[in-house]
């Protein structure tokens, strides 16, 4: 591996090694809260050393079996071995590049998922609706939690737009690839004539943020109630349940009607409002890089388009990484991890690509 690599590789294992002399200290033993940041930043840690041991570990034997090469006796088995280990040790090069890469503070966080329709009118909506029960049928499969922060229906099933909640550890790391605009070719259940037509609608995955992470001024907010519509019982019809906030600096616009009761859509906008204006600093800094430093996979811009369901073709194709799957009706019943996986892969292969080219 090349030497700087090693580097900083050594200096990952003796923090590691400072954090356990420290949580041995009688004196932090009894801080509670220091003892539990400690453990937190060894265990994130733990992974990269354990193969970085592994690998010291096998490099050593490598050249031990190197050097019985010249023994005639114990040459075809040193061959043998040597070739054993070198692939070991690749293997573990490729690990432990990847475990260098920079984590995303947000991996872990819970996810505010915001499906819009797009062009195609009513099928649109309901397209928009086999997107979040594919989400919601995949964060089921994880044992995450699902929930409906706020939607707007279509008389005949659809979705004008719908935003959910889901909870649970590691579900930005996941769908923080979904971002996008998402397009379906299929026969429209409103055609009567059989013409395929392509619709599309918008997805964008923000991370949950806490209100200690995202103040916000309430003098910035300008916070409206007016009578909920729709669905949601006699009870939420006949009162000023709903409630629109309009965050004054930037203009962004968050309603909420789905709860029963004011005080809880209040508590649902805010929180997506608090998604929002972190994805909206998020986009300004992203836009300040340089273009050729920024990952294609990455979070996807949400007029980027990323992925066609073809119906007649029984396919679903991830433009960015070219993977085509025909097995469209799995996808759609939240079978997403094969293309997740291909997701996540890609974006690391590109940023250790970078990587390695600031490192030589």
């Amino acid at each position: 591996m090349r030497e700087r690599l090693l580097a900083r590789l050594d200096d990952v294992l003796r923090r590691y090694e400072a954090l356990t002399a420290q949580m041995a200290d009688p004196a932090i033993a009894t801080d509670h809260q220091r003892l539990a940041e400690l453990a937190q930043e060894q265990a994130e840690l733990e992974p990269l050393v354990e193969t970085y041991r592994r690998y010291r570990e096998i490099s050593q034997a490598l050249a031990d079996a190197r050097g019985l090469l010249e023994d005639e006796e114990l040459r075809d088995l040193a061959r043998e071995e040597v070739r054993r280990l070198e692939e070991e040790q690749a293997a573990l090069e490729e690990q432990l590049k990847r475990l260098l890469l920079p984590r995303d503070p947000n991996d872990d966080r819970n996810v505010i998922l915001e499906i819009r329709a797009g062009t195609g009118g009513e099928e649109a909506a309901l397209f928009a609706a086999d997107l979040a029960r594919m989400y919601m049928r995949y964060a089921e499969a994880k044992g995450w939690k699902t929930e409906i922060l706020s939607a707007s229906p279509t008389d005949i099933g659809g979705y004008k737009e719908i935003i959910l909640l889901i909870k649970g550890k590691g579900a930005y790391s996941r769908l923080k690839y979904e971002s996008g605009v998402h397009r379906v070719q299929r026969v429209p259940v409103t055609e009567a004539s059989g013409r395929i037509h392509t619709s599309t609608a918008t997805v964008a995955v923000l991370p949950e943020m806490g209100e200690v992470e995202v103040h916000i001024d309430p003098k910035d907010l300008r916070i409206e109630t007016f009578r909920a519509s729709g669905p949601g019982g006699q009870h939420v019809n006949r009162t000023d349940s709903a409630v629109r906030i309009t965050h004054l600096p930037t203009g962004i616009v968050v309603s909420c009607q789905d709860a029963k009761s004011q005080h809880q859509n209040r508590q649902k906008a805010l929180q997506i409002l608090r998604a929002r204006l972190y994805a909206l600093e998020e986009e300004k800094r992203r836009r300040e890089l340089d273009a050729q430093r920024r990952s294609q996979v990455g979070t996807g811009e949400r007029s980027e388009k990323i992925r066609t369901y073809n119906f007649p073709q029984n396919r679903v194709t991830d433009h960015r990484i070219g993977l085509t799957l025909h097995r469209l009706q799995d996808v759609l019943d939240g079978d997403l991890d094969e293309i997740i996986d291909a997701l996540v892969t890609a974006d690391q292969t590109e940023r250790l690509t970078r990587e390695l080219e600031e490192v030589a």
